[in-house]
């Protein structure tokens, strides 16, 4: 199965307040496992850089002035393409990064996505009640370096490499990159032949006791002066 693990960085929180994608990163996974291809871009906004967005993410309108716009061929529609089917996981992605990501496709007048929608703030949330549940609280909590995060910042390209390792622990760990639901025909028929050949089978005649006569004689002598009510009798 292939998934899309993404993330945005934007001027602000509504997008019906004016405010845009800046930047996009995605990396991709397959059967649960990092294949180490990835999508980035910067987008200029057309508008300014509010302070306490610039303070987050570090991406003023002068940096952003020269790069593409939303519209053009190596942004949103380069990223819906690397997309494609594959599911996607983001961070809040219910509430923030998939709505915030259809609005801008629909004034571009670009096809909406469909894709399913893994929400890892959800999952997370389900999965340890009560527990802090942001990127760097899962972070933390299953051991994976933030070094650069806490140096750099905020940053969709990083945000992504560390969310799908969070993403990875969260539905099981080491055991990412297993897919037994996808087996070929030759493989699970293969199985079954190793099934049947191993299955343990009955004796064809029963082992010979290891007791001799005398040690049989003892033990009932044993069970004799216990009295009518242990448990060897019963």
């Amino acid at each position: 199965m292939r998934q899309v693990v993404f993330d945005l960085e934007t001027t602000g929180f509504k997008f019906s307040e004016g405010h845009r994608i800046v930047e996009i990163g995605a990396i991709e996974l397959m059967n649960g496992a990092v294949t180490g291809k990835s999508f980035h871009i910067y987008v200029n906004p057309e508008r300014d850089m509010p302070e306490g967005a610039f303070k987050i993410h570090g991406l003023s309108a002068a940096f952003l002035a020269d790069k593409p716009l939303f519209t053009d061929e190596e942004a949103a529609p380069a990223f819906c393409a690397f997309v494609g089917d594959a599911e996607l996981i983001a961070h809040n992605g219910v509430s923030f990064d998939l709505p915030f990501l259809q609005a801008e496709l629909k004034v571009a007048d670009l096809p909406l996505l469909e894709n399913k929608l893994f929400d890892t703030l959800h999952f997370a949330r389900r999965k340890f009640p009560g527990a802090p549940a942001s990127l760097d609280a899962l972070c933390s909590r299953f051991g994976i370096d933030t070094k650069q995060r806490e140096r750099d910042g905020h940053g969709a390209l990083l945000d992504s490499r560390l969310l799908a390792e969070v993403y990875i622990e969260l539905t099981g760990g080491a055991q990412a990159g297993f897919d037994l639901a996808h087996r070929s025909d030759a493989e699970e028929e293969t199985e079954k032949r190793d099934d049947v050949a191993t299955r343990p089978t009955g004796r064809p005649a029963p082992l010979p006791a290891r007791i001799s006569d005398d040690e049989r004689a003892a033990h009932a002598a044993f069970i004799k002066e216990l009295g009518e009510n242990c448990l060897w009798r019963q």
